[in-house]
């Protein structure tokens, strides 16, 4: 197939585009290389090691370019639409929620205003766990029940949120009225090699190795479903490669297992054998107290079955970091 991929040059959609290369089919990489939440040289780093690859290219274009959009996305070849561009980050959303509806929505927009107009009926939407809201606020985290497709996510807790659940409604419109064919996948906590330096683990690695302090916000009970890289980019290529068009789908690609914030600095302190001074902050607006993904309806369509345990992929990333910086030399 032909694929386009827009922000073909982030961490994620990096590694997808890889994988859609080995596999045979031919890429079309959007991205716009914007640089507000980290350097886009990071990402330009990214789009070069892409650049190498037989049978992708690289489009420097916005999401939110409706005419840039008509004019890569109307290619008549493009069997299939995989849109990961989005301005992410829960907290950098509170400060900027206009940004984010605009980026987010009209940019997911203009994307599939091109796939309408052009006649293309597939499209793979990265949709994030953060649409789950708030659950388990006050209550025992051990007991929680895995987050399942058919909540209705009323109550998502920052505008990211909210604009990836506006922009899962929004596909289904179009699946609904233009017969686009919609799997939205809601990603839960995603790390390894080349993940954003503003993130969670990367940012845990980078002061320890560094022998600073380590803030953290929270009492160190907050858990996450950490997925590992290789596992998303199999669901997302999975997806991918299924699609039909006409119907609309939501699948949680997680880990299936939870990791409090005080385990997973364990792990890294064992993996980097390094420790660490601990700044305790108190907890974030918009952050929640647990991701946990019910994987039943992926594992059945997808054969989605995460394999990379959370020290495992601590340990590539570590491998990856020491490779990239100077940092523990």
């Amino acid at each position: 197939m032909k694929v386009a991929v827009t922000g073909a040059a982030g961490f994620i959609g990096s590694h997808t585009c890889e994988a859609l290369v080995a596999r045979g089919h031919d890429v079309i990489g959007i991205d716009s290389f914007d640089g507000t939440l980290y350097p886009a040289e990071v990402k330009r780093a990214n789009a070069a090691e892409l650049g190498s690859l037989d049978r992708f290219e690289m489009a420097d274009a916005d999401i939110c370019d409706g005419d840039a959009m008509h004019r890569i996305i109307g290619d008549s070849a493009i069997d299939v639409v995989c849109h990961l561009a989005a301005l992410a980050g829960v907290r950098p959303s509170l400060a900027d929620p206009p940004r984010y509806v605009e980026t987010n929505l009209g940019g997911t927009t203009r994307v599939l205003e091109a796939m309408r107009r052009a006649g293309h009926q597939r499209l793979v939407f990265a949709s994030s766990s953060s649409v789950y809201g708030a659950r388990g606020q006050g209550e025992d985290l051990s007991a929680i029940a895995a987050f399942r497709e058919d909540d209705p996510c009323l109550h998502p807790a920052s505008p990211y949120a909210a604009t990836k659940r506006a922009g899962e409604l929004l596909c289904s419109t179009y699946c609904d009225r233009f017969g686009i064919g919609v799997s939205s996948l809601r990603f839960f906590t995603v790390f390894g090699p080349r993940q954003r330096p503003e993130m969670a683990i990367h940012t845990f690695v980078r002061a320890i190795s560094r022998g600073e302090p380590l803030t953290l916000f929270g009492d160190g009970t907050t858990r996450r479903d950490y997925t590992y890289i290789d596992d998303i980019v199999a669901g997302t290529v999975a997806a991918i490669e299924r699609i039909e068009p006409s119907a609309y789908t939501i699948y949680n690609l997680g880990g299936t297992r939870t990791t409090s914030l005080a385990e997973l600095v364990d792990i890294i302190e064992r993996v980097t054998k390094k420790t660490t001074a601990i700044d305790r902050q108190p907890d974030q607006p918009g952050d929640v107290p647990i991701t946990f993904a019910d994987i039943t309806n992926s594992r059945r369509d997808l054969d989605y079955e995460p394999t990379t345990s959370v020290q495992a992929g601590i340990e590539a990333f570590w491998a990856w970091y020491r490779a990239h910086t100077n940092d523990d030399r």
